[in-house]
């Protein structure tokens, strides 16, 4: 089996190859008629960048219908916070050039209740995931396990098999353009 660092080269050009504004729709579409999204008490939910599945339509309209919607800080020592915000002009461009809410925000109860959505570079149909090696969303969610994981991707970045080493998470849900995938309840 390939090396991580060689896989994140690969579906990092599959993701790019991918792409698909009509495919992302789909995926927005599908992810946003979830139960679990519907009867989320808050959403977690990344700023995307670059070649990562678009979460902008998905954050506004979560936003219009009164959802509790909080966006990650990602900290010098490795660790990662989510802060809620009201509205997406909350953002600001930080480290790396990507969208990030401002210390000062309220950071969110994380409960059962709580939805994450995760993105990554490749998963496999068990829950498996390929992210981008810093270790903040596995950190994260190793601190809260109760929260839902929900990862969108293009088909394209699902795969049979992937290394998973112990303190790797795994998601629990996988939701692309053409289906639903429930990796673990």
């Amino acid at each position: 089996m390939e090396d991580k660092k060689t896989l994140r080269r690969r579906f990092s050009g599959i993701r790019k190859a991918a792409h698909s504004e009509k495919a992302e729709a789909l995926i927005a579409e599908r992810l946003l008629s979830l139960d679990r999204v519907r009867n989320a008490g808050t959403i977690l939910l990344y700023a995307s960048f670059g070649s990562e599945i678009n979460t902008w339509e998905t954050a506004g309209r979560l936003l219009s219908e009164g959802k509790t919607v909080a966006f990650p800080l990602c900290g010098k020592d490795g660790a990662m916070t989510f802060h809620t915000v009201s509205s997406l002009s909350e953002l600001t461009a930080g480290s790396y050039g990507i969208s990030e809410p401002d210390i000062s925000l309220p950071q969110p109860d994380v409960t059962r209740d709580t939805v994450c959505i995760v993105p990554g570079l490749a998963f496999t149909a068990d829950g498996g995931r390929l992210g981008y090696g810093g270790g903040y969303y596995d950190r994260f969610l190793a601190a809260h396990p109760e929260v839902f994981t929900i990862a969108p991707a293009y088909e394209a970045m699902i795969t049979d098999s992937l290394p998973m080493l112990g303190h790797d998470l795994r998601i629990n849900m996988i939701v692309t353009e053409e289906r639903t995938v429930l990796c673990l309840e």
